[in-house]
């Protein structure tokens, strides 16, 4: 049985009172959840021991970091390791993401070492890949997303690739004025499946968690958590205010 996750990505926003009141403001409408799903909060580095005191004794909410770097320590002032997340109670490690592939440099060697860090520490993987205007345009986004994910995960052994979560986002709908249908949606979730199946086998593709990264919001969550290959979202905007966030959390709930 796979999972349905809601996880919220803060990106570089909230001071640490701001975000302890955004946590307070979620718990306190936090619907009650099912076994089969969860809700994942990734805070900047600076409020994860914050966030994890208060998350302690959660079973529906769990912590999860925005990044890690690619060597388990070293000189590399400004960066944070795995091993160092996972001591600050981490579960979920969100890699790949596309503002660190573009902003970053960030390229599948040094995607393929994080997802092996964050493993290696027994934390989980949130492995995000997604195509940009001009490749969709082109008509080739299958075959770029596929390249992502074979480049950045195919290393993996099927008992490892049970510890990763993966996040389609269609970088050509976010800020372009452009809009993803549910059906755009359903459509690449289902060949990102096929690519599981086609490696590992079905069973491993129909317990693979593949979240939607696309200006989700609580107006057409419903609509695309439909989607027989989409199980849940991972959330920008929409998770920095708590009614957004707990709308969109509601509609996995509703499933």
């Amino acid at each position: 049985m796979r999972k349905k996750i809601v996880a919220g990505n803060w990106k570089m926003n909230m001071d640490l009172t701001e975000g302890a009141e955004l946590v307070n403001e979620i718990f306190k409408g936090l619907p009650v959840l099912s076994e089969d799903k969860q809700v994942v909060i990734a805070p900047p580095y600076l409020h994860l021991t914050q966030t994890a005191s208060q998350l302690t004794g959660m079973i529906d909410v769990q912590l999860g970091a925005q990044n890690c770097h690619s060597e388990a320590s070293g000189a590399y002032t400004g960066e944070v390791s795995a091993s160092m997340l996972k001591s600050a109670e981490v579960a979920y490690v969100i890699i790949g993401h596309s503002e660190r592939r573009e902003y970053f440099k960030e390229d599948s060697t040094t995607l393929g070492k994080k997802v092996n860090q964050v493993l290696s520490n027994d934390m989980k993987v949130i492995f995000c890949c997604g195509e940009p205007l001009d490749i969709r345009d082109a008509g080739t986004q299958n075959t770029y997303v596929e390249g992502q994910i074979k480049e950045g995960l195919f290393h993996l052994p099927e008992s490892q690739l049970a510890n990763v979560v993966l996040a389609y986002e269609p970088i050509w709908a976010i800020g372009t004025g452009r809009t993803a249908t549910s059906a755009q949606a359903q459509d690449m979730h289902a060949h990102i499946r096929s690519v599981i199946a086609a490696q590992y086998g079905g069973d491993a593709a129909a317990n693979m968690t593949i979240l939607y990264g696309g200006s989700c919001k609580p107006s057409n969550a419903a609509e695309l958590f439909a989607c027989t290959d989409v199980d849940g979202g991972l959330i920008g905007g929409a998770s920095l205010k708590a009614a957004d966030f707990l709308g969109i959390i509601e509609a996995m709930a509703d499933l």
